[in-house]
């Protein structure tokens, strides 16, 4: 399963698309030079229970340290993950 990612100069997402639909998306907006906001994830119920969610958080955090952007996850699916695992680097 691939995760794909588009931006424009305000906002992004992160997205799995199969057969030319959208099912799954994380939405990000740009909240200045070097920090993204993550506001919104949803799953399609095809995918529920495969860990795909979670797989475009992690897509997300791969993104900032690669970037070296820092990360608000005001999305509460995206906070929880973020609170599970070792993202406190990317973090403001």
């Amino acid at each position: 399963m691939e995760i794909k990612q588009r931006e424009n100069e305000k906002l992004g997402r992160f997205f799995v698309e199969i057969e030319g639909k959208k099912l799954a998306l994380m939405t990000y907006s740009k909240a200045g030079l070097g920090k993204i906001i993550i506001d919104h994830t949803e799953v399609d119920e095809s995918l529920k229970g495969q860990g795909v969610g979670y797989k475009l958080v992690e897509a997300a955090f791969e993104y900032a340290r690669e970037n070296t952007i820092k990360i608000m996850p005001l999305c509460p699916f995206a906070a929880a993950v973020f609170k599970k695992r070792a993202y406190k680097d990317v973090l403001f």
